[in-house]
C-alpha cells in the first residue's frame, strides 16, 4: 500500500512540473516555456512586501500583471533568447514594462523595456524612444541618452497599438543585446552590452502603472533550474 501511494505521489508531482513549465529543443539550446500564473500561485516568483502581483484572467494571454521587478526563483540566465507576450497602458509618462536580466539584486541588472505610450506618438523623436537597453545602477536611461543619444533606445517596427498585446525577442550574447517585435526579422534595436556581468537573476519588470506578461520561454543550453 504504501509503494502504492509513493508512486501516486510522484506522479502528481511530475504533472504539477509539467504544468508550470515546458521543455523542447531548439537550435541546440534548451527552451523552456513558463506558466507564469502557476509559477505565482506555486511561490516561484519572488515578490516583496506589498507589491502587486495578479492573475490574468485572458484566454488567450494566461499571465499576470505586476508592478516593479518579480524574479524568478532558482533560475539563472547567461546568454540566449527570452520570449515573451507584453500588454502595457496608453497612458503618457506611466507605462514602462520589459525583462530584466543578470540581476545581482533589485538595484544591479540589465534591462530591456518598453514604453507603449511612445509607440505611435505624433512626435517622431518620441517614437525613437520606443525600447530602451540600460544597465543599473550606472547608465540609466537618463545618462545614457544624455551621452550616448539615440543609440541604447529606438522605435519599434512593426509598430504595436499603445495598448495592444506584443510579443518581444530578447537575444542576449556575451558582448550584444539584440531587441525585435512582433517576430519581425529586422531588430528594433542591436547595441553593445554596457557591462561584463554575464549570469544572475532573469525576470519581469514594470514600471509605473500594472504592465502584463504571457507566454514565456527561456532559451538557452542547459542552464535552468
Amino acid at each position: 500500500m504504501m509503494n502504492a501511494k509513493n508512486r501516486l505521489w510522484k506522479a502528481a508531482l511530475l504533472f504539477l512540473i509539467a504544468t508550470i513549465l515546458k521543455s523542447t529543443i531548439v537550435n541546440g539550446q534548451e527552451a523552456v516555456h513558463y506558466n507564469l500564473d502557476q509559477l505565482l500561485h506555486d511561490n516561484r516568483l519572488i515578490i516583496q512586501p506589498g507589491q502587486k502581483v495578479e492573475t490574468l484572467n485572458d484566454p488567450q494571454y494566461p499571465g499576470i500583471s505586476l508592478q516593479r521587478v518579480v524574479w524568478i526563483k532558482d533560475l539563472a540566465f547567461d546568454e540566449g533568447r527570452i520570449d515573451v507576450d507584453l500588454r502595457g497602458r496608453d497612458v503618457f509618462l506611466q507605462s514602462f514594462l520589459g525583462i530584466a536580466f543578470h540581476g545581482v539584486d533589485n538595484a544591479r541588472y540589465e534591462v530591456v523595456y518598453f514604453r507603449p505610450f511612445n509607440f505611435r506618438h505624433p512626435d517622431t523623436t518620441r517614437r525613437k524612444w520606443s525600447v530602451q537597453y540600460m544597465s543599473l545602477p550606472e547608465y540609466d536611461y537618463s545618462i545614457l541618452r544624455k551621452e550616448h543619444p539615440m543609440i541604447y533606445e529606438n522605435s519599434v517596427d512593426p509598430v504595436p497599438g499603445a495598448d495592444d498585446w506584443f510579443h518581444a525577442t530578447v537575444m542576449i550574447s556575451s558582448d550584444s543585446i539584440k531587441v525585435y517585435v512582433n517576430h519581425s526579422a529586422q531588430p528594433s534595436l542591436n547595441v553593445k552590452k554596457l557591462n561584463s556581468i554575464h549570469s544572475g537573476m532573469i525576470g519581469l519588470w514594470d514600471d509605473g502603472l500594472p504592465g502584463d506578461f504571457s507566454n514565456l520561454s527561456i532559451h538557452q543550453k542547459n542552464k535552468h533550474k
